[in-house]
């Protein structure tokens, strides 16, 4: 038997041609569907872009309800540059409650040379579906990965326009961040690096900008379990620049983490535009509820066709408003908005080397704003911090940073930050002042019971090309006896690694009321006192933002050592605040407060007589005991 050719159709100069033309025989088209793709496709452009473009228009809605097995449809999305390109669309069914109870999906296929040769594409999502130039809604989920045919997901657009029908103010209208953290990573459908048969969301490409691969490697989970695709150098941004095209269904829009010297910014497709906002992605990027992040056109370098996990390298351009809504079925955002940033500024000195002599420094400055959401700015702050501590040549392995800074928060003192951080067994000391920072900030903005607004975070680093840490392996007192009073010396030995053991040396004044008898003296590092002094109700019960803030503004720096007296005398800690040598009548009465875990007595009183710098990251401890007349 003869094999029948297959006949291709003329490509014609509208997007019918192109439809025909694009990759499909016509064999392949039966005459039932080719009057309704035909219908569809007499249009290059949505209707909202011609009215965007100066024509008229309005979004009409191609009902669910109305929608059948075979019908065909064109979708819009951005391959390269900024202009959406044409796609077809065969629609397979409706699965009912596929996402949820209530929210339904629909299946297709899409047809053309494109995306049979890319695939499903991280960053489609929110791509818009038409059928007779009306709205069906917005490609938004695939099958697993290593699919063989470009097969999607819609989300219906009468679930995207709930969000805009029933979205709330905008944060910034609320004039505060807001603290609902009832969404869960549970509540949003599963992202699965598995090669299985999962419907999933389609992932959002998270480029990051000035970012080296190997910061991506070591904290892109943080992003990737929100459904993010995080790649370092695909792509770029600036948010001054200008874009002379409107965003319109179909174009690349980006949700910016963190803008200036660095960048991190997810984009996926526009959906639906209107004069005030627009709907995009077609699933949640964290399912958060209310945001605040700058919301950003977007222009397409080039679509990476892959197996495994194909995606759009994009370069973020100008600031058009905010996003201000993260629900199940899309994200909205409105035009003209502006969203709140948290300032940061990291001045970095590192020595600068000429061979093995150290010769001057050399100071390098960046200046970036973070995102404020909840889930979001701590791994953001995280990420830029270290990302700002190696992106210098003097960065290397065996390094300290002498850390001094402030985290700023609206009517309260600012958080003061000091220490030398060094090198572990387990971590670089870049990795280890990025955790350190990130500790206290997390501290502060995650406070269970008060909603900080951060003003701004002012970190220093100063670099040292060694690994500055010492043991505290003994210590000793000038005299055996003493007189409530009096000055004595204290003599302690430190080891500092892989160096010759050194003396430090330091004087303490006794107090005046002193009792007699024996007084232990403590010779130690920071953590030890900190340890004396911290209220055991601190670890079991939240405590208030002003409460939080002074417990870390009274913790000790580890680059000191601390001589504490431990009299024997009652003490009690509270949660603001530490009561040495309390009569045993105010004992008795605070003794309730201790059952609720509000209050902890100790049988000795803790004061503290003396510190000194050392210069490197001490630990541990040395008592002495010394004779009171």
């Amino acid at each position: 038997m003869k094999k029948r050719k297959t006949r291709w159709l003329p490509i014609g100069l509208g997007v019918v041609g192109w439809a025909i033309g694009a990759g499909l025989p016509v064999s392949a088209q039966s005459t039932s569907s080719t009057a309704a793709i035909a219908a569809t496709e007499t249009a290059p452009l949505p209707p909202t872009a011609a009215a965007a473009m100066g024509g008229s228009g309005e979004t009409k809605i191609f009902p669910l309800a109305d929608l059948k097995k075979g019908m065909w449809g064109v979708a819009y999305t951005v391959f390269e540059g900024v202009n959406p390109e044409p796609m077809r669309v065969e629609i397979l069914g409706v699965l009912k409650d596929s996402l949820g109870p209530g929210r339904d999906m629909i299946l297709a296929r899409l047809h053309g040379t494109k995306p049979e040769f890319t695939g499903v594409v991280a960053g489609m999502s929110g791509s818009p579906v038409y059928i007779d130039g009306r709205l069906v809604g917005a490609l938004s989920y695939r099958i697993g990965q290593f699919s063989k045919e470009p097969i999607a997901g819609i989300t219906p657009i009468e679930q995207m326009l709930e969000v805009r029908d029933g979205a709330v103010l905008p944060a910034s209208a609320r004039g505060a961040r807001q603290n609902d953290t009832s969404a869960s990573m549970a509540d949003k459908p599963a992202i699965n690096a598995s090669n299985d048969l999962q419907m999933q969301a389609m992932e959002t490409p998270l480029v990051f900008s000035g970012f080296s691969q190997e910061t991506v490697q070591l904290f892109g989970d943080r992003f990737r379990e929100m459904g993010m695709t995080p790649v370092a150098g695909l792509g770029s941004a600036d948010t001054t620049a200008a874009q002379p095209e409107p965003l319109v269904p179909g174009s690349a829009v980006s949700a910016v983490l963190v803008r200036g010297d660095l960048s991190v910014a997810g984009t996926c497709t526009v959906t639906y535009v209107d004069s005030t906002r627009l709907l995009a992605c077609g699933h949640p990027i964290t399912q958060y509820g209310p945001v605040d992040m700058p919301m950003t056109k977007a222009t397409v370098v080039a679509t990476l066709p892959s197996p495994l996990n194909a995606f759009k390298i994009v370069n973020t351009t100008e600031t058009v408003g905010a996003f201000t809504e993260d629900r199940a079925s899309a994200i909205m955002g409105r035009f003209g908005e502006k969203a709140r940033m948290i300032p940061v500024s990291v001045e970095i000195e590192q020595p600068a080397t000429s061979g093995t002599a150290v010769s001057t420094t050399k100071q390098k400055n960046f200046h970036f704003e973070v995102l404020d959401n909840r889930q979001l700015t701590p791994s953001a702050m995280l990420v830029s911090v270290y990302q700002s501590l190696q992106g210098t040549n003097s960065a290397a392995a065996e390094m300290s940073y002498r850390l001094t800074g402030e985290i700023g928060v609206a009517g309260h003192v600012p958080v003061h930050l000091d220490g030398m951080i060094t090198q572990s067994d387990l971590n670089p000391a870049a990795i280890n002042a990025a955790l350190f920072v990130n500790d206290r900030f997390s501290k502060v903005y995650g406070n269970p019971l008060d909603q900080p607004t951060i003003t701004g975070v002012k970190l220093k680093m100063e670099g040292v090309s060694e690994r500055r840490t010492a043991v505290l392996e003994s210590a000793r007192l000038g005299v055996l006896e003493a007189r409530a009073g009096d000055t004595i010396d204290t003599e302690v030995t430190l080891r500092p690694y892989q160096a010759e053991p050194r003396l430090v040396r330091l004087k303490v004044k006794l107090p005046a009321d002193l009792n007699r008898g024996t007084l232990r003296v403590l010779v130690s590092d920071g953590a030890t006192v900190d340890r004396l002094l911290a209220s055991s109700s601190s670890a079991n019960r939240s405590v208030g933002l002003a409460d939080a803030i002074d417990q870390m503004n009274r913790l000790h720096a580890n680059n000191r050592i601390y001589v504490t007296l431990l009299s024997q005398e009652a003490q009690a800690a509270l949660e603001g605040a530490t009561l040495p040598g309390i009569p045993l009548s105010m004992a008795n009465v605070l003794g309730p407060l201790k059952d609720s875990q509000r209050i902890n007595l100790n049988g000795e009183s803790v004061v503290e007589a003396a510190s000194v710098t050392t210069g490197d990251a001490v630990s541990g401890a040395q008592i002495l005991h010394l004779t009171i007349r």
